[in-house]
């Protein structure tokens, strides 16, 4: 189905390189009129959301540039303000920015914590606040929030990425319950695929250069349909969900939910606890290991 976002007006953040430009690439050829925000510039001094809006007008269709930063609640408003300005409304939001500041938890310092939450999780809020009103307004609208399996799962040297990319599952679901009554939508992906950030980690080890080799063949551009659904009038039905793409592949990721249970009529104490309710659950406990464990077949 051609031109599945025809006239939408999208917000992308991080979309100067990457999977952001790939998103904003899609978005564009399927209709959508694109803010292509990204802080980012060439050796040379060029926005590269400017190179990436241009190339979009150059194919014929519809971009402006963006170079606001998403992690300040003042800067995030004017990111939604171009669109509003320039196009009259705003109808998505792809809230992809973001940064890694890989350290060991016991090396971690207070601002490598701060950059990434700022970017991450506040420039995520940030972004969907200054949307939020406006969906509600015009009855309807959709966010996709970059999540990682190093949240959902876990990774090592991660805690900022992880503890930002984990938040942006419950705001994800905060904001679709808060705004399901306004045919507000949202729903979280996470991306497996080789980007300018993920070159950026840390290969110390072989296990870690083998997984970063294996990444180099998931093309970020193999991300961007699902992302064009999502906003799509054919995923209005959608909401609330947490998916990935690995190259080929789309998950859906499972969600916190009670698995098992265990009673005493008369209350527990700290020694029937590690005497009963701990064996009685401790089968059904998950096994302490990082994401990479766990997709450990070669992409499709």
């Amino acid at each position: 189905m051609d031109n599945m976002v025809q006239d939408k007006v999208v917000a992308i953040t991080g979309a100067g390189s990457g999977i952001g430009r790939e998103f904003a690439l899609a978005y564009a050829r399927q209709g959508a009129k694109v803010v292509v925000n990204d802080l980012a510039r060439t050796e040379d001094g060029v926005s590269r959301a400017e190179l990436v809006a241009g190339e979009i007008r150059e194919a014929g269709g519809q971009a402006t540039a963006s170079t606001d930063s998403v992690a300040e609640w003042t800067s995030a408003q004017r990111i939604v303000e171009t669109a509003l300005d320039n196009y009259g409304r705003i109808d998505g939001v792809v809230n992809n920015a973001g940064i890694v500041r890989d350290r060991f938890i016991f090396k971690m310092s207070e601002e490598e914590w701060q950059q990434v939450v700022d970017v991450h999780l506040n420039g995520s809020f940030y972004m969907s606040r200054a949307a939020a009103p406006h969906f509600k307004q015009q009855g309807g609208g959709a966010f996709v929030h970059m999540t990682s399996t190093s949240g959902l799962i876990g990774n090592i040297g991660q805690s900022n990425y992880s503890s930002a990319k984990m938040g942006l599952v419950g705001l994800s679901k905060s904001i679709a319950l808060d705004m399901a009554r306004y045919n507000v939508r949202s729903n979280c992906i996470a991306p497996f695929a080789w980007t300018a950030m993920t070159a950026s980690v840390p290969t110390d080890d072989p296990e870690t250069a083998a997984r970063m080799e294996k990444l180099k063949t998931m093309e970020p551009k193999l991300i961007a349909p699902l992302a064009v659904y999502l906003i799509s009038d054919a995923g209005a039905e959608v909401s609330g969900q947490i998916f990935g793409v690995r190259a080929n592949e789309i998950y859906l990721y499972s969600q916190p939910r009670v698995i098992r249970s265990v009673h005493r009529s008369e209350g527990w104490t700290p020694e029937s606890i590690a005497e009963h309710a701990i064996p009685a659950m401790k089968n059904s406990f998950y096994e302490n290991v990082p994401s990479p464990q766990l997709t450990t077949w070669d992409p499709i």
